[in-house]
């Protein structure tokens, strides 16, 4: 049983939990991917490593509640326990040796963003980072980038926060006044992160992207997680899920994607009726 040290409602549908799990912080490397269980007999999910803490043993996650099982995680509070925590798992991100990289994050994508622009700053990388958000309200981690970023840019879709306009209009400010990046990195929703590649490819800037399809078991045996790469089969969850923006077939993945959505609300609205009745 893991225990839940902290919880953190960043904003009306996301959820920040630091959970006790010694064994998996003294490993985790941003980029890497954890699976939980929030109950005994729940669903495996998969979770992005936000953060860890190797001397408290502390491993941060970040989820936005759009399903039964995040539903479920979220009634948790401090003090509760989550029945299994594995990790860390997928491969770490690959960032030394870069000196100056954008960092694109996109609404709860900023949760994975966040580490990357951590550690290159850590590196002493020079760190542009650019997070984007519907409206004002649904800002997350905007100190914690400030704090590891030389240079910030917030976006949001109705100019009620930063300034107005999507990630993709920063980004080309950004390469037009003279940056030059050895990499840009984009996470965030599958159409962001498509429309950043297309940009980039433009201006022949290495991309990389981290992609979250549906994933079981998270050791490639299953292959819920496969994607089109350089037009070959991937596995996201042991081959990356960081991959070149350049090669993956987005379309692909969007429509895979979007297969279990109504499976997922009605899971959700089931859940939501049921904590009803308890209550």
């Amino acid at each position: 049983m893991y225990k839940i040290v902290k919880k953190e409602v960043l904003n009306p549908t996301v959820t920040k939990m630091d959970i006790y799990a010694p064994a998996v912080a003294k490993k985790a490397e941003p980029g890497q991917f954890i699976i939980l269980r929030a109950t005994d007999d729940g669903e495996r999910i998969p979770l992005t490593v936000a953060d860890y803490d190797r001397e408290k043993g502390l491993v941060t996650i970040i989820f936005q509640i759009v399903g039964a099982t995040t539903l479920e995680l979220n009634q948790k509070n401090e003090g509760d326990f989550i029945a299994d925590f594995v990790g860390p798992l997928g491969k770490a991100s690959e960032l030394s040796g870069l000196k100056k990289v954008a960092v694109v994050g996109g609404g709860v994508g900023c949760a994975i963003a966040y580490p990357v622009a951590k550690k290159l700053h850590e590196l002493g990388c020079e760190v542009h980072s650019v997070v984007g958000f519907r409206n004002r309200d649904l800002v997350i981690l905007e100190k914690e980038f400030s704090a590891v970023s030389d240079k910030m840019l917030v976006m949001t879709d109705d100019g009620s926060y930063g300034e107005k306009g999507l990630v993709t209009d920063a980004l080309k400010k950004l390469i037009t006044e003279g940056n030059s990046y050895d990499e840009v990195i984009v996470i965030g929703p599958v159409i962001m992160m498509k429309f950043v590649c297309l940009l980039t490819k433009e201006y022949g800037i290495k991309t990389i992207v981290s992609m979250n399809p549906i994933m079981i078991d998270g050791t490639g045996m299953c292959g819920g997680c496969r994607l089109t790469v350089g037009g070959k089969t991937k596995f996201a969850c042991v081959d990356g899920p960081d991959f070149d923006g350049h090669e993956v077939d987005f379309d692909e993945a969007m429509k895979r994607s979007s297969v279990y959505k109504p499976f997922e609300k009605k899971a959700y609205d089931d859940a939501c009726n049921l904590f009803k009745e308890v209550k």
